[in-house]
């Protein structure tokens, strides 16, 4: 289980330790690889936390360990098949609760691309196995625990037609 912890670090302060004259905001967009699925995954993570207090009105956010990693290699590989790729991929985060389903986040990773598909990301709410840990997490967390479960949902919807010529 992974634990969101907040952090107020600036999402590109990375580069400054590899190099700072030069720093490609980019590089993982020009195709799917290991490091764009761990790129995509921190991505996420900075979504989920920056909504933990804003859509999800909890104090905490638990995730299965290894959960973000594998959603953003499925995120990915629904991307393969497009014509621009992840470039042309608008994301929308959505979390499913008991009684409603939220909206978390839309991303966009390329914006200078227009979207040529959206991909809808579902995460669920951990209900079986967890026992008491969500009951006493609640207890001791200000604003309440948000379990996600390891299932998730991912729809893809292309918003163009190809042209057939005859």
């Amino acid at each position: 289980m992974e634990v969101l912890p907040v952090q107020n670090n600036h999402p590109h302060s990375e580069y400054q330790t590899q190099n700072k004259w030069y720093y490609d905001p980019r590089p993982h967009l020009q195709e799917p690889s290991n490091s764009a699925a761990h790129f995509l995954s921190k991505m996420l993570e900075q979504e989920i936390r920056s909504a933990k207090k804003t859509h999800l009105s909890a104090g905490e956010v638990l995730l299965p360990n290894g959960l973000l990693q594998r959603v953003s290699e499925d995120v990915l590989a629904a991307a393969e098949s497009e014509c621009c790729g992840v470039r042309g991929m608008t994301l929308h985060l959505l979390y499913e609760g008991e009684e409603d389903c939220r909206r978390m986040s839309c991303l966009k990773l390329d914006p200078s691309t227009p979207s040529t598909f959206e991909v809808y990301l579902t995460f669920k709410q951990a209900n079986a196995g967890w026992g008491f840990l969500p009951q006493f997490l609640k207890r001791i967390t200000r604003g309440g625990t948000v379990v996600i479960s390891t299932d998730y949902e991912i729809t893809k919807k292309k918003l163009y037609r190809p042209v057939h010529r005859e």
